[in-house]
């Protein structure tokens, strides 16, 4: 009787105690935790110490955790991931097509409805859009902006003014190399995309006007042999004389080393590179836009879209990761990050205030020149031979003097001739 009445005691503590325990789980429920997938190891600790804490603060009961993959293994790391259901909630994008495959296999989610997208203007939503632009699949995060770098002091001990048309530009060129203290334009060859990307890429929007030209392009409506898109390849064939002995053999660690080092005057740059010549140039810089034609022309800039993100349509928190991402879409998120990293610029439609002068500098040609993305990276190189890669391989090539501007044009509209029909 003794041992009956003791059981029935312990088993009404042992229910009651469940049901104050479950109620006080309840109130304090666990954190849900969200995982970042992204190639941007670089970004570790401004994540950690800067753009997480201040999701949190406002957000309480989500915790997140950035967590990246080295950039040359991302995109395998991450497929793998996918397959394998272990992948992180939120996804970071690379622009156009292999974001858009992820899509098309269903590990991307559709967030065309986010609160926050409407803050993001077309071209900037197009990188991660499908091609007729009824999906969206990332949040914009930030765009690249090439230009040109120079050294501040070499302009000032030589006189020199910042250059706006090509004449200008050249006879800026000529006055370094008869100076002979400086090389004049910091660039190799030696790892081909330099040359596109440093080159190609940067001064051709002045030629086939930006956006125009890229959709006429894609639509068939110009061909890469016509005079827009063969101009600037005979630009860069003027610029052999002004890179420096050995260029040919220079790699792109090499021409940052040359700039950063005061040995060179000018450097074709991408404004990913602000950050790292901030820390190793022990010289004023400035930036200015690519020449254009003749005065009073239009300028254009290559403003290319480069990293998104999004939500992994297998996550187990979509709602928490939903409301992250509402907030990456944000002016707040905007301006933390963008000043955390200068360099690489807003894309959101409300301006943010840049800190860095350089980054200042680069960011305010939006509002003098038209904003354009790089001309193969929408449809163009999904084919056999990738245009991208080829216009590495021919950007090269005319600057070393091994194909004429026309040659390349000829072979780069034959190999996108070979797979490439425009849409009717």
């Amino acid at each position: 009787m003794k041992t009956k009445l003791l059981t029935a005691l312990l088993l009404g503590t042992s229910i009651l105690g469940t049901g104050i325990l479950g109620a006080t789980g309840m109130a304090l429920a666990e954190d849900v935790t969200l995982n970042i997938e992204s190639w941007r190891g670089d970004d570790l600790t401004i994540w950690k110490d800067k753009l997480i804490p201040a999701f949190e603060a406002k957000n309480p009961g989500i915790k997140v955790v950035f967590a990246p993959s080295a950039p040359t293994e991302y995109d395998a790391a991450l497929g793998a991931k996918l397959a394998a259901g272990s992948a992180g909630d939120l996804i970071t994008c690379r622009p156009f097509d292999k974001s858009l495959e992820l899509f098309k296999k269903g590990n991307l989610a559709d967030i065309s409805s986010l609160p926050g997208m409407e803050n993001f203007s077309p071209v900037a939503k197009a990188a991660w859009q499908t091609d007729d632009g009824k999906s969206s699949f990332c949040v914009p995060m930030a765009s690249v902006i090439h230009g040109f770098i120079y050294n501040k002091d070499a302009f000032d001990k030589l006189g020199l003014k910042v250059p706006t048309t090509n004449e200008e530009f050249y006879a800026v060129l000529d006055k370094i190399k008869a100076d002979g203290t400086y090389i004049p334009m910091a660039m190799g060859t030696k790892d081909l995309w330099e040359a596109a990307t440093m080159g190609y890429q940067n001064i051709g929007p002045n030629y086939w006007k930006g956006e125009e030209g890229r959709a006429a392009l894609i639509k068939g409506e110009q061909k890469l042999t016509d005079a827009d898109w063969v101009e600037p390849y005979k630009e860069l064939a003027k610029w052999k004389p002004y890179l420096g002995d050995g260029f040919e053999a220079q790699t792109y660690p090499d021409s940052q080393n040359l700039f950063t080092l005061g040995r060179a005057a000018i450097y074709p740059a991408g404004s990913w590179e602000i950050g790292l010549f901030n820390t190793q140039a022990q010289f004023k810089m400035g930036a200015f836009p690519p020449p254009v034609q003749k005065a009073g022309d239009t300028c254009y800039i290559s403003d290319h879209t480069d990293i998104g993100m999004g939500l992994n349509a297998a996550s187990k928190h979509p709602e928490e990761a939903k409301k992250f991402l509402s907030w990456v879409a944000s002016p707040d998120f905007a301006t933390i990050y963008a000043n955390a990293l200068p360099g690489f610029f807003s894309l959101n439609s409300t301006p943010v205030k840049m800190e860095d002068p350089l980054a200042q500098e680069f960011v305010s040609w939006r509002g003098k020149c038209k904003s354009t993305i790089r001309s193969t990276y929408q449809i163009l190189s999904r084919g056999t031979p990738n245009l991208e890669n080829e216009t590495w391989v021919e950007s090269a090539n005319v600057i070393n003097g091994t194909d004429t501007p026309e040659a390349a044009a000829k072979k780069l509209q034959d190999g996108l001739d070979s797979w490439y029909k425009p849409a009717k």
